[in-house]
């Protein structure tokens, strides 16, 4: 029995750049569905194949927010894949699939069959897409990955909050999210080389390894200048003054890294001095003295109310918002 989520088809949304192309999505939780959304969305007719007991691994049934958030414009339909049945209705699916995407831990798929080098056989074009916890192989191939374990293991706990806070989450499932969109990007790329081969590719995300690659600048100040970046609360780590300023109703956003930004915020608050003052003069500076100069700015913008600062500091192009 087929079940319509929201099919693509009937929302006018095949003429988009990705109608043309079938997907088998085999995913469950949050990370594999993420990636096939980003396709979904994008116009390809994505079918999401679900356990006939019908848990996706989420809370709430397939009306609430979240089910609904991660499975818009796709089809469904009940599969058993324990049974053998359920694997022939896998495989006629995937013959005429462009693209197959599953986050089974490794040696599940291959228990089952529906491994990469099965599903070349029968579709050769065929993109199969995989998402781990912690990649396809390595020692810690077989264990579950969840979003906060990947948080914590990728290093993000240990830069996020207020200092001295101790590990933080961050407040949406990045490693999840972003492994889901890195395997969209791979499959996006595997189907621009098809072109020219004529061959399906095996894209491969993990949780731990989006995660560690989001770490971006944080990591690349360990691995290139060996500082282990701390917890820097709302300020940015490394773009000072940047940061939550509080004022006489609230607190505002202002973003003023950089000398020339710096000295157009210290002229709008009305302190051209602290664009001088040897304490705050260069960037480096400004990092040593962080706290002081927040203060002193604070000083300034706890005299008017946040709307009044972001109307003023926008018509000076300082790079401000709410809160």
């Amino acid at each position: 029995m087929v079940d319509r989520i929201e099919s693509s088809r009937e929302t006018g949304m095949s003429k988009l750049p990705l109608s043309r192309f079938k997907v088998v999505d085999l995913t469950r939780v949050r990370a594999g569905p993420t990636c096939a959304r980003q396709l979904a969305d994008w116009g390809a007719d994505v079918v999401k194949v679900e356990a006939t007991g019908g848990d996706d691994g989420l809370g709430g049934g397939r009306d609430s927010s979240d089910f609904q958030n991660l499975h818009r414009n796709k089809r469904s339909i009940a599969v058993d894949l324990k049974q053998p049945d359920g694997i022939e209705i896998l495989k006629r699916l995937v013959r005429g699939a462009d693209v197959l995407i599953e986050n089974y831990r490794p040696d599940v798929k291959h228990r089952l069959g529906i491994d990469y080098e099965a599903m070349h056989v029968i579709n050769p074009r065929l993109v199969y897409a995989s998402i781990s916890g912690f990649g396809e192989t390595g020692p810690y191939r077989d264990r579950p990955g969840f979003d906060q374990i990947a948080q914590g293991m990728g290093g993000l706990m240990w830069i996020t909050g207020l200092p001295g806070q101790g590990p933080v989450r961050a407040g949406i499932p990045i490693a999840d999210l972003c492994a889901g969109i890195f395997a969209a990007m791979g499959v996006l790329i595997a189907l621009l080389e098809r072109e020219e081969s004529g061959e399906g590719q095996w894209v491969q995300s993990s949780l731990l390894a989006a995660q560690t690659a989001m770490l971006d600048f944080q990591a690349a100040r360990w691995l290139m200048d060996g500082e282990v970046p701390p917890q820097a609360g709302n300020n940015h780590p490394t773009g000072i003054p940047t940061g939550v300023f509080k004022t006489a109703d609230g607190a505002i956003n202002i973003a003023s890294s950089g000398g020339e930004i710096y000295r157009r915020l210290c002229a709008a608050i009305g302190a051209p001095q602290l664009a001088t003052d040897p304490q705050f003069a260069t960037a480096k500076d400004r990092s040593n003295n962080r706290d002081k100069l927040n203060a002193l700015i604070e000083e300034v913008t706890g005299t008017k109310t946040s709307a009044e600062w972001i109307e003023w500091l926008n018509e000076r192009s300082v790079p401000r918002g709410p809160l």
